[in-house]
């Protein structure tokens, strides 16, 4: 166990301006703008912002810029070295890691190491990049000549995160990237910055050339920033679906490569056969776990025959003694919503189901916890009986909002799932095995589970949804995020010894 303390470690406390990391280091950047980060469990503030301007950008795409021809010249197994020494270094501070993203994000530590476990598992995945950049080859493709394929890193690539995985969501990105030989660019979310900063540390720690990853805090300046500038090939975006179709629509535009994830509206199907126990469980963890800030949680419950009238009464029971508090303390199962103005509009959607007909039959607005009076809490919210054209069913709560819609059967469950603007995630709880496959097949959403709840495919498989939930042809991570941080190129070759003489004006053909 290692005992000193790194530089990550000294550069976070709770009175210290949280910055950028250019060029191998960390700056304070050019502009005077300044932003509050809270504690969510007291609503005091924590650290102090500082947001980006478009100098701070051309520092950082100037920076990246002149890194990245050696680091692309870097034979792949020596940058899988480099990654393998931070993969040490992520699991070594952990916890270190883990304290960061839930004194600014609010979520409970336990699941804040299971974000940091996630994004290690991509690290580990890039770990094989060697093996992920062969290309193909064919001998004697046409008479006297061979072909083959390559892939090569596209230059500087920028991540745009969310403020829900801080640690998680860029290590979708990165890591990869990275390891591909791109130089990369972080813009985190401006609500819980401080996480991009220790990763950054340990990169450099692990002895990452300086430039190739560089983080600029910011807002719509630095993401505008970052759309419009020539000289950054690619965007990986992960938040809501009007800013990934707008950062979608204005990359392609601009020419430049772009995945871009959206918004959710995820829900569980519970079959007449399900084991309830079961279903319950997934249920209540699905939906409130981490306060519903997951982009993958579970928001409805799509009840199915006589289930609904089992469930419902034991989903209220378990909702109602959520224990609830600061994230840091080992008893609590759910901590706060990450701003006030998250929670006010969280707590305005409630309002809204209630004047919409809904059913509330647990009602989480106005929780307190002792001690913490101030802080950005609210109780897990249940409805029943809500219908399709409620707002709060069709549109993203972001919260620990679960709402319950009964239907007669399967078809009319998948009809339902199938006809909403999202589709991310999903799951079926059944003992049926054709009920499953039939469910499988049919439902039109991009990452399915059967008696599993959360279905975040692991690092090898990569990520996205379908529909609105996604923009872009290609997933996060896994083999999908090779290709999209790589381009491929295809050589064909003969020699002039082998070269039949005159010119040739018809098209090319094997022979």
């Amino acid at each position: 166990m290692r005992t000193q303390q790194t530089p990550a470690d000294a550069a976070y406390r709770d009175d210290a301006d949280v910055g950028h990391f250019i060029d191998g280091a960390r700056v304070d950047g050019t502009g005077s703008r300044t932003q509050a980060v809270y504690h969510p469990a007291s609503g005091a503030v924590a650290r102090t912002l500082r947001l980006g301007e478009l100098r701070d950008v051309d520092a950082a795409v100037a920076s990246a810029s002149a890194a990245f021809p050696a680091w692309r010249d870097t034979p792949p197994i020596r940058r899988a070295r480099i990654m393998q020494r931070f993969l040490s270094l992520m699991n070594e501070r952990t916890d270190a890691l883990a304290a960061i993203i839930t004194a600014e994000h609010g979520k409970v530590f336990s699941d804040a190491k299971g974000e940091v476990a996630r994004g290690i598992d991509v690290i580990e995945f890039a770990c094989g990049i060697p093996q992920l950049l062969k290309g193909d080859y064919t001998e004697q493709v046409s008479t006297n000549i061979d072909n083959w394929t390559l892939r090569q890193p596209l230059g500087v690539v920028a991540g745009i995160t969310p403020f829900n995985f801080p640690c998680m969501v860029p290590c979708w990105m990165f890591p990869v990237a990275i390891a591909a030989g791109n130089a990369f660019i972080l813009k985190p979310s401006e609500r819980d910055p401080s996480a991009a900063l220790f990763m950054a540390e340990l990169l450099a720690e692990a002895g990452l050339p300086k430039g190739v990853f560089n983080v600029v805090q910011g807002d719509k300046i630095v993401v505008d920033g970052l759309l419009a500038h020539p000289d950054v090939k690619a965007i990986s975006f992960v938040g809501s679906t009007p800013i990934a179709n707008y950062i979608y629509e204005t990359g392609a535009r601009l020419g430049k490569r772009v995945q871009a994830l959206g918004g959710a509206k995820n829900h569980l199907i519970v079959m007449p056969d399900a084991d309830v126990d079961q279903a319950v469980d997934a249920l209540i963890g699905a939906g409130y776990g981490s306060a519903g800030e997951r982009c993958m949680a579970v928001s409805v419950a799509v009840l199915v025959g006589d289930v609904a009238d089992k469930i419902v009464p034991r989903l209220a029971e378990r909702a109602a003694s959520l224990v609830i508090g600061d994230g840091m303390s080992p008893d609590s199962e759910m901590g706060p919503i990450v701003t006030r103005e998250a929670l006010q509009r969280i707590e305005g959607y409630i309002d809204i189901g209630v004047k919409e007909g809904a059913n509330l039959v647990v009602d989480g607005r106005g929780h307190r916890v002792a001690g913490r009076e101030e802080g950005f809490f609210t109780g897990g919210t249940l409805f029943d009986h809500v219908t399709p054209s409620m707002r709060i069913y069709k549109e993203e709560i972001f919260g620990p909002v679960l709402s319950c819609v009964r239907v007669a059967d399967l078809h009319q469950a998948i009809d339902l799932i199938n006809a909403h603007e999202f589709g991310n995630g999903v799951s079926c709880f059944t003992r049926d095995g054709h009920v499953a496959r039939e469910f499988a097949r049919r439902i039109e959403v991009g990452m399915v589970g059967i008696n599993v709840p959360i279905p975040v495919p692991m690092a090898w498989h990569g990520f996205g949804g379908w529909k609105r939930s996604l923009f872009g042809d290609m997933h996060a991570y896994g083999e999908e995020g090779v290709r999209f941080y790589t381009r491929q190129k295809s050589v064909m070759q003969r020699w002039p010894e082998n070269t039949e003489k005159g010119a040739e004006f018809a098209m090319p053909v094997a022979k």
